[in-house]
This record gives structure tokens, sequence and C-alpha cells, in this order.
């Protein structure tokens, strides 16, 4: 059975006309139940870990001032998220659940949060609704305790947006490599250099996608032989997405996430999806291209 990381806190309200579709993170596991993916007992409602298990990843005076409603306007504006006590729960028990599927699927093979892959965050910054770099934590956390065995991470990074924070963190971290494949004129306008980053043109469809993702990925897997996989599955890739600029259809979406699913599977590699973005103007282009992802997951280890 999948193992689901949920809690209701994830749909945090937002001031009205927000471009942040909070909403998808109510219709999603709805969804999932609804049509029968998953049971009910898939789901876990995960808790804010330790902050020595965030303090790893992100600096101590960055940590306290998000904790503390101490950010500058600035910082604060280019997080894009009106600061609050709920929100900082939200954010910290988010990461909470990235690190508890990295724990599920090293027993399971695969675990994924109805949220999470904030990869914008940085070690000492947020930006673009993204406050804590759950992934960065998940794999910094892994690597910290030799008893789970995991020696090289691979992060899988298939949002319409690069990565940046993710790169940067590990910009000096060889145990860690970054794959990004990218819009190459969307945000962020200043990227950072991963591991590897394929950045795409406007107007990439389906088989050109499916083709480099086809020819790069396998390859990663051989060269850098890693222990754990984190995969960064935003569908703002969609052709009806109104912030990514690619032209995927939702099938080729569920294309693109049956291939590196099936993947980590035949090579036995664990692996945590994490759902990242997604602005199509329609929340049910939305809900049903992320569902895709969890369909998959159940077809492969349900």
């Amino acid at each position: 059975m999948l193992s689901i990381a949920w809690a209701p806190l994830y749909a945090h309200p937002l001031p009205e006309n927000h471009r942040f579709p909070m909403l998808k993170y109510e219709l999603l596991p709805e969804q999932l139940l609804r049509e029968g993916t998953v049971p009910e007992s898939a789901f876990f409602v995960p808790q804010p870990p330790p902050e020595a298990d965030i303090l790893r990843t992100h600096s101590a005076d960055y940590y306290q001032r998000l904790r503390d409603g101490q950010l500058t306007r600035h910082e604060e504006r280019a997080t894009g998220f009106p600061w609050s006590g709920q929100l900082f729960e939200r954010e910290v028990t988010i990461l909470g659940g990235t690190l508890e599927c990295a724990r599920r699927a090293l027993h399971g093979g695969v675990a994924l949060n109805i949220a999470g892959g904030t990869h914008h965050a940085f070690h000492d910054r947020g930006e673009g609704f993204c406050l804590l770099n759950d992934q960065a934590a998940a794999a910094d956390y892994l690597l910290a305790h030799p008893e789970f065995n995991v020696r090289k991470v691979l992060i899988v990074d298939l949002d319409v947006h690069q990565g940046n924070g993710t790169a940067a963190i590990f910009r000096h971290e060889p145990r860690v490599f970054t794959f990004s494949m990218h819009g190459a004129r969307n945000y962020p306008h200043r990227k950072e250099q991963s591991d590897l980053d394929l950045p795409l043109p406007d107007g990439t469809d389906d088989a050109t996608y499916l083709a480099m993702l086809h020819d790069a990925l396998p390859r990663l897997l051989e060269e850098q032989q890693p222990d754990f996989v984190f995969y960064l599955s935003g569908v703002d890739v969609l052709e009806t997405d109104k912030l990514g600029h690619l032209a995927l259809s939702r099938a080729g979406c569920r294309l693109r996430d049956e291939f590196v699913l099936e993947l980590c599977h035949r090579h036995g590699l664990p692996v945590v999806v994490c759902m990242g973005g997604g602005y199509s103007p329609r929340i049910i282009d939305i809900v049903e291209a992320h569902a895709n992802t969890f369909r998959v997951a159940a077809d492969l280890w349900g």
C-alpha cells in the first residue's frame, strides 16, 4: 500500500484572488479516495520534525526569524505568502511529511507527499512560494544517519521552474546529484547551476520532452548509482498552465511520471514523490494531473 503524507493545514487560507491554488490540497486527497486509487489508511498525518532536522539544511538565523515572524517585508514578499504562525506550522509540517516519507520509502519502496517540492527555498531565504526546502532537508537527513545506508541521493526535479534553491544548497555536496528539466525562460530569471540542467524552450511538446527525459535519466542512474531518489513531479509543465509556457498534454505528463517511477521501481530504488507546482486556470486540470502521479505509483507499488 502507498504511504501518503497529508494534513488539513496543507490547504492554508490565503487572501482573495491569490494566484496560488491552495484548493488542490483539499481536492486531491478527496479525488484519490472517491475513485478508489488508495484507501483512507494510505494517508498519514505528518508532524513537524525536530528543529535539528531543519537546521541541518537551513541557517539558524533564517529559521528563527521565519518561526518568530521577523522576516523583512522584502523577504516576505519574495516568498509570495503573507506570514502567519499558521503558515509557519504548515511549512514545518510539510517538511516533516517529506522526512517521514523518506523513512517509509526505505521500507515500502515509495512514499508521496500531497504537498512539498519546495525547491526555491535556499539555505538562508525563501522565495517563489517556498519557505523551507523539504526535499533538501530529507536528503540531508538520510545522509546524516548511517543506519539508513544511503550514500548517494538523486533529486529529479521536473517542475517547470528550475530548482534553484536545491541546486544552491547542494552545490558543494557530491553525495547529492541535482537534475532539473525546466523552462529556459521561466522563473527564476537568475538560474543556479544544478549538477545537470536541461533548459527547455517555450512550447516544448510531449514528444520532445519525453525524448530528452528518456535520454537523460537512465544515463544518470547508470553514472551516479544512487541509493535513493527524490522526484518533484510538478504539473506546471502542462500546456494549460498559466505560468509554465511548455506544451505537455495531461497524457504526456502521465507518461513522464510513468517513466520516472517505473525506472525507480525496476532498479529497486526507494523514491519519495512531492507534488510541486501547478497553475492551470481550471482546478480540475491541476488535480487530475496530480492524481495521475498517484495512480501510476499505485499501479507499480499497490
